[in-house]
């Protein structure tokens, strides 16, 4: 039994999930591309920018909540679709849509998981958006857009950065791809030496359902051997802005594009239709050289001009790393891995847990800054690398010791 209130902060759930989850699993939810550098660099971006407090300010009655496509949310999160969530935990896009639903915030299911997205909408409940991978049949995939909207899913979302394979040595030296197509005995081994988890997610899977998750929201051809499965689960690279507008004429709601990291393309995206945007670098599991959305985030920011909402992710572990993307001006923030850790620790649970201790953490440093509601939150709470360059080059009337040679410089 998991003793979430020994949890106090999103890595001790990733500790717990290490533990719990095989290897191969682990480090498919751990690792970007190639050598990591994206997905550490996201976390480094993070810690080099500060945050300015204001004292005096009544904050006894702190508000992070959001507004977003009418609806009012109660934290300035969304749960981003990830795609081994049915791997993870049993049903786990249930229980992550439940957890949202409960604090109050989008869930964004993938087409890549193996609970029926009718099933997930009716018994996650709440808000759900859906997010529909573009496969090289291209028919195939978008007959899963219909499906979505007619299930009744408030949003699409069109992943647009992840249309050539992941290039992840760590899922090559385990030799493993989800789905699984084959059950080696390694895998079986690594079942043995992670019980709670065989016992709980695969072992359910066969007993319930007499199968090992798939991709029951994708429509696949029946009738394929392994080898032409393999051949058909392949990204169409192809895609282009008039793939694009062809996806706007199907969805009559809010469509949503994730994978912007140039403010042209943010442009281009209002121009071509989207209702929003989502600055991503896919968590560094694309391209291992990409900068953090970050840093990127407040020239795209500047490019939108308030005309779409702009929401961002990768990389988000803290409350402190929410409220510095809502002062460069995002909108709200996607989360993936906090809640995938919080759901391979304790399930339902450990994916509520994991978004308790965000909000606690949103909370207690707005309360810091002096803030009682975001919307109060900007430029002039943060302190980024490139200003204190900036300092060291302006007269400043200041009359104590600090390092000689920029006190020389100062006066």
């Amino acid at each position: 039994m998991v003793r979430l209130d020994k949890a106090v902060e999103i890595n001790d759930l990733r500790l717990i999930a290490k533990r719990r989850l095989p290897v191969a699993l682990f480090n498919q939810l751990d690792h970007g591309s190639e050598d990591d550098v994206s997905y550490r660099h996201n976390r480094e971006v993070f810690e080099r920018i500060k945050l300015i407090h204001r004292i005096l300010q009544d904050v006894s009655q702190r508000d992070p909540s959001i507004t977003l496509f009418g609806k009012k949310h109660d934290l300035p999160l969304i749960i981003t679709p990830t795609g081994i969530t049915s791997w993870i935990s049993y049903r786990g896009e249930v229980s992550l849509a439940r957890a949202a639903a409960k604090a109050n915030i989008p869930f964004t299911l993938t087409s890549t998981t193996a609970t029926p997205m009718e099933t997930v909408l009716e018994e996650g409940g709440g808000t759900q958006w859906y997010q529909a991978i573009m496969w090289r049949d291209l028919e195939s995939s978008l007959r899963g857009v219909e499906r979505a909207r007619d299930a009744g899913f408030e949003a699409l979302f069109l992943t647009v950065d992840s249309t050539i394979p992941y290039n992840r040595p760590w899922d090559k030296r385990q030799d493993i791809k989800f789905p699984l197509e084959r059950v080696k005995l390694g895998h079986l081994f690594e079942g043995v030496r992670h019980p709670h988890w065989a016992l709980g997610t695969p072992a359910r899977y066969l007993l319930k359902e007499r199968q090992l998750p798939g991709m029951t929201n994708t429509d696949v051809p029946e009738g394929m051997t392994a080898a032409e499965r393999r051949a058909w689960f392949v990204k169409e690279d192809s895609l282009d802005w008039t793939f694009f507008q062809r996806v706007r004429d199907l969805w009559p709601r809010t469509l949503i594009i994730k994978g912007i990291l140039h403010p042209d393309d943010a442009v281009q995206a209002i121009s071509a239709g989207a209702d929003a945007i989502v600055v991503s670098n896919h968590g560094g599991a694309t391209n291992d050289s990409a900068p953090s959305p970050l840093e990127m985030l407040p020239s795209i920011v500047a490019a939108v001009a308030g005309r779409v909402p702009v929401l961002v992710d990768s990389g988000f572990r803290r409350g402190s790393d929410v409220l510095k993307a809502i002062a460069l001006g995002a909108d709200a923030v996607m989360i993936g891995r906090a809640t995938l850790y919080g759901l391979a620790a304790a399930g339902e649970a450990g994916a509520s847990h994991a978004l308790s201790i965000l909000r606690d953490e949103i909370r207690r440093t707005m309360g810091a800054l002096g803030l009682s509601d975001l919307a109060s939150i900007g430029r002039d709470h943060l302190l980024l690398p490139g200003d204190l360059d900036h300092l060291s080059r302006v007269a400043v009337p200041w009359k104590g010791t600090i390092a000689p040679e920029l006190d020389a410089e100062l006066r």
